[in-house]
């Protein structure tokens, strides 16, 4: 949802860090300062596309949870309507999203500016999705402790998120499903890659992400793959 800086800064107690393992770490800085170097003249034509057919800020703002429970400010290409009121979180079939937006979305092209933060630390290549704050704050007590760890660019949930936000359409209350059906789901398939989050599993989750992009052109709505902008 294209609205920023609307929630209190202070979103969730601290809670304990998960440091990001040196090799971990490592990758990081190497991949995603290769791909911003590769992708710049990709990353300059996304932005004249956006502001032609969407006009300005060509760049969404919002405030995610960072590892620990503070706070950072996201980047991503806007793919929905400016000032667009509703839900925090986005169906697949959401009249918020631009035709534009739709097609950024399919090929996860409106994530791209995200290396800037896994470059800086605030993300990394692998790991739990990048929460709201309004959301974090609502989540069950016992998915709370995937906030100890840093978000990541991509990640299981990441790669079935399409699946995930076609759940949401038609939905009353899409956040009240979303935290109660979907969060727990999530947080166990975080658990699943945490658990032995070693430099080998993120390669293997990154490749599988390389995959999803390739192959999204010709999925078919609604099948279980990948999928969210919340």
């Amino acid at each position: 949802m294209d609205i920023t800086d609307r929630v209190p800064r202070q979103a969730l107690p601290p809670v304990d860090i998960v440091r990001v393992a040196l090799g971990r770490r490592v990758l990081d800085i190497v991949v995603a300062s290769t791909l911003l170097l590769l992708l710049a003249p990709l990353l300059g034509l996304l932005v004249l596309l956006v502001r032609a057919t969407s006009g300005p800020p060509v760049i969404f703002r919002q405030r995610r949870i960072r590892a620990g429970g503070g706070e950072f400010t996201l980047y991503k290409f806007r793919t929905m309507r400016e000032s667009s009121a509703g839900p925090g979180v986005t169906g697949s079939s959401d009249s918020r999203v631009t035709g534009t937006g739709r097609l950024l979305r399919r090929l996860s092209l409106d994530e791209l500016p995200q290396l800037w933060h896994v470059l800086r630390g605030d993300m990394t290549l692998v790991g739990p999705r990048p929460e709201v704050p309004d959301l974090a704050r609502r989540y069950p007590p016992e998915c709370r402790w995937v906030f100890r760890h840093r978000p990541g660019l991509t990640g299981p949930c990441q790669l079935r998120s399409h699946a995930y936000a076609a759940q949401l359409d038609g939905r009353p209350d899409p956040e009240g499903y979303y935290l109660t059906v979907l969060v727990p789901e999530r947080v166990a398939l975080d658990a699943q890659f945490l658990s032995h989050a070693t430099v080998g599993n993120v390669v293997r989750v990154a490749a599988r992400t390389v995959l999803y992009v390739l192959t999204a052109p010709w999925e078919r709505v609604g099948r279980h793959d990948r999928g969210g902008e919340a």
